[in-house]
């Protein structure tokens, strides 16, 4: 039996030109070893399976060649060409960092520094997963890292940069490898699919790129695998079912059901998906995957941004002409929050159901405009509307009988205050009740169902036979609308930490302070706040107009003012002992000091 060897290491390129996907790295070394500026060492890092170690030994061969071609690649003729093929040469060593991570390690490897070539110019060391290193190894490699023998160069290869000493970083070169995008590892399995004899679709080679997420020997492995369950004919259908892929026909039925708002059949569906065993987070961000690409489709800038093949291109683009770009958006929205919240969520499913059905009602004519932003915070303005209902009664137009008024209720009588007053516009969100005015309001002239106010009395007056009484009420309206409200020190409080939560994250060591203050009222408009020191004073007085200007819109008074004050001895009151503690306490509560007295307890 013929001895099988994997694609991975079969197909694994040999020169500069068969590296795919880095193409302008690949052309940067070739430059640097056709014009002799040879770097003593290099670091090449970047995700697994993009041809890091492969560069490595590629370039390792190039520059040792003792016959390069014209285009700047190993001729694979010359005799360290051929030691380097049979694996057998002396001028390359590979170290893996992850097993070989001690000092002990490091000072083997610099002992065969100093050993020069047998064949070529270069010894070429490659140190594969560098970032495994101990620091004390790490620190152990610096002065050999940084000057060398002039016949050694070092190729550090690592999945994770940030993981190196800064240190290590200064001393090298630095080339970062890219993913391989879905086109170019759909180009090279199709190039292998044809060496093995294999026939296989596009589309069912597009799925093996996008499982493999930009690894090209994660994306051969994966091929090799779906070879040998398909037998040698790769299709889309077998690719889906052997990698249990979630197909996008999936997606494209869904996103009709929800353009067509088909609730029902898209929870069936839905239900169709999880029993196969895929997972609703999977689900929940492919679907916002679907619709990302349903977004970008629509626009031929943003097309190439599509890696499909040209049949599912055309589908997608057959779908966006149906969905209209706010129902992306806000569909898009939605399956994010939804891929937020996931993982908090009790009730998975259920979460997942809710998405698809608020999802569905955006193309329904009775969507509300807030869909996909998240519901709107409107609170009724429900005192707003009871003080309008008690003041708009005078103002209701009479009818003909009211016009007339009966020499009997003509007879004017001063009223109570308290029947004449104005019902107040009580402040949306108030949380305390309002204190009742304790002056004397102006005593009004009061004829039939008409109140006339004697503030106006230069202007306004009784109301003629057949004259109409809605004027002098509506100027009286508006001149107790402009009326300061009454408050307290617990209101003041109250949005005084209103207004410290409400500050920008920039100011939270002051939103802070703030939470630690308890403003003081002085009088009737005026309160004082405490500040610690002076510096504290500086920033409250920076501040000051914008707390003053909450303050007046949210307790409906113009006269609020603001004093801040630095903190004096006498405003601290410390217990810096038990008797100090006792007598702090029974200040506040009397009865300690008949229970010291009923025990006859003493402090010490």
């Amino acid at each position: 039996m013929e001895d099988y060897i994997v694609s991975a290491r079969k197909y694994r390129p040999t020169n500069f030109d068969s590296v795919v996907g880095q193409r302008a790295l690949t052309t940067t070394l070739k430059n640097a070893i056709s014009t002799g500026k040879l770097a003593h060492a290099y670091l090449f890092c970047g995700p697994r399976g993009v041809g890091k170690t492969t560069c490595a030994r590629i370039f390792a061969k190039t520059i040792n060649c003792l016959h390069l071609t014209p285009e700047g690649e190993a001729c694979d003729a010359c005799e360290s060409c051929q030691a380097f093929n049979e694996q057998r040469s002396y001028n390359i060593h590979e170290l893996d960092a992850a097993s070989n991570n001690s000092v002990e390690d490091i000072r083997s490897l610099i002992e065969q520094v100093r050993i020069p070539p047998q064949i070529g110019q270069y010894k070429v060391f490659i140190i594969d997963e560098v970032h495994m290193l101990s620091t004390a190894a790490f620190n152990a490699f610096l002065k050999t890292l940084e000057e060398p023998p002039h016949h050694a160069i070092f190729i550090l290869a690592t999945t994770e940069k940030h993981k190196i000493l800064p240190t290590i970083l200064s001393r090298c070169q630095i080339y970062d490898f890219n993913r391989m995008n879905v086109n170019d590892t759909v180009e090279h399995l199709m190039y292998v699919a044809g060496k093995e004899g294999v026939h296989a679709e596009p589309e069912a080679l597009n799925v093996i790129a996008q499982k493999a997420d930009g690894g090209m020997r994660d994306a051969l492995s994966i091929f090799d695998q779906v070879v040998s369950f398909t037998g040698g004919e790769v299709t889309y259908q077998r690719v889906i079912e052997n990698l249990n892929v979630l197909d996008y026909e999936y997606y494209f039925r869904i996103t009709d059901m929800m353009v067509d708002g088909k609730v029902p059949d898209a929870m069936l569906l839905l239900n169709e998906i999880l029993n196969k065993g895929f997972d609703g987070h999977h689900f929940i961000t492919g679907l916002a995957s679907h619709l990302r690409d349903l977004l970008v489709s629509r626009d031929a800038s943003t097309l190439p941004l599509l890696e499909v093949s040209d049949g599912v291109r055309a589908r997608y683009s057959q779908q966006a002409g149906r969905c209209d770009v706010k129902f992306l958006y806000r569909a898009i929205k939605l399956c994010n929050d939804c891929d937020l919240n996931y993982r908090a969520s009790r009730n998975k499913r259920l979460l997942v159901e809710i998405t698809l059905i608020q999802v569905a009602q955006l193309m329904s004519d009775e969507a509300d405009a807030s869909c996909g932003r998240g519901p709107k915070k409107i609170l009724k303005p429900l005192f707003k509307q009871q003080a309008t209902g008690g003041v708009s009664q005078p103002q209701v137009a009479m009818d003909a009988s009211s016009q007339t008024v009966a020499p009997a209720a003509q007879s004017v009588s001063a009223t109570a205050p308290q029947q004449s007053q104005p019902v107040q516009p009580a402040a949306p969100n108030y949380p305390f009740a309002r204190k009742e005015v304790s002056v004397a309001k102006v005593p009004t002239l009061k004829k039939g169902h008409l109140s006339v106010s004697i503030r106006q009395g230069q202007t306004a007056s009784l109301p003629q036979e057949g004259g109409s009484a809605a004027q002098p009420v509506v100027h009286q309206q508006k001149q107790d609308s402009q009326e300061d409200y009454i408050f307290n020190e617990n209101d003041i409080r109250y949005y005084w930490l209103e207004f410290a939560n409400q500050l920008p994250i920039e100011e939270n060591a002051m939103a802070g302070r703030m939470k630690n203050m308890r403003p003081k009222l002085l009088d009737d408009h005026t309160f004082e706040v405490v500040v610690e020191n002076e510096l504290v004073g500086k920033s409250m007085q920076t501040i000051s107009q914008r707390i003053v200007t909450h303050m007046r819109t949210q307790l409906h008074n113009s006269k609020i003012a603001m004093t801040v004050r630095v903190m004096q001895e006498s405003d601290v009151k410390r217990a810096y002992g038990r008797v100090d503690q006792f007598k702090m306490m029974s200040q506040k509560n009397p009865a300690l000091l008949k229970l010291q007295e009923i025990f006859g307890l003493e402090l010490y």
